[in-house]
């Protein structure tokens, strides 16, 4: 473990920094495309449409989330107002309250698929300086960032988090339980310009048990657009029109 610089920033800066690289500063859509591997073998897989607008009292986003395919799931809505997550059923008209560590599909949470500004959910102190590998194998300098959740509604108690020490990239990230249990480690790889900054369009994740159990996340079609405040409230669920959303 290097020792810390004098001229170390500050966490907290460092982790809205790293928002930044991840989140547009603006409402905003994209596809999210997420593929459940084990032994190699890809075995589920789905595609939501985001749709992200930030609180301007928080600074926090709030997210709709449409499901798109497989066929079975078409329709199915998740919605995040503050703390408060919701799942939407066409089908039986109902929404059910439901918690951001919930499996969405394989090793992605609830959570995992929505907008989230970091420094807005958890404390940041700077841990290490260290030379890590990243999700395409290349040595990087970085800040090692310890993240305790500010309150219990958050997808994860605590987390480490690994920023390239050039430009606040996310490059890696462990995940932990209440319990401090290995839940998953998160590598950010492929980084292409999308609304005017380079972010990173895949996202691995391996189960803390099984390495051989691995979703991918990848994110495409990055729009800037008008996310209604309509489609924010629980009540409006019911009679949102994919139509509207496209």
């Amino acid at each position: 473990m290097a020792q810390l610089s004098w001229a170390a920033p500050s966490a907290q800066a460092l982790l809205a920094a790293s928002d930044a690289v991840r989140n547009p500063d603006q409402s905003f859509g994209l596809i999210n495309n997420l593929i459940e591997y084990r032994d190699g073998k890809q075995i589920d897989s789905s595609t939501l449409a985001v749709y992200a607008r930030a609180d301007r009292k928080t600074g926090q986003f709030r997210n709709l989330i449409r499901f798109v395919a497989p066929q079975r799931d078409a329709g199915k809505l998740l919605l995040k107002n503050g703390n408060d997550l919701w799942f939407f059923d066409p089908s039986s008209k109902a929404s059910v309250r439901i918690t951001p560590q919930q499996r969405l599909l394989g090793q992605a949470a609830n959570g995992d698929v929505m907008t989230v500004n970091l420094a807005g959910d958890y404390d940041a102190s700077i841990g290490a300086e260290e030379e890590i590998q990243d999700g395409e194998r290349q040595k990087r300098a970085s800040y090692r960032l310890d993240l305790t959740a500010k309150n219990n509604e958050v997808t994860y108690h605590r987390i480490e988090y690994w920023l390239d020490r050039n430009n606040s990239r996310p490059i890696k990230a462990k995940f932990y339980s209440n319990s401090d249990r290995l839940l998953k480690t998160a590598y950010y790889r492929h980084f292409q310009t999308s609304l005017g900054q380079e972010r990173p369009t895949e996202t691995v994740i391996i189960d803390g048990l099984d390495p051989k159990w691995i979703t991918v996340m990848r994110l495409s079609d990055w729009a800037y657009r008008e996310v209604p405040e309509s489609w924010f409230q629980r009540d409006y669920l019911p009679r949102f029109n994919p139509e509207q959303a496209q």
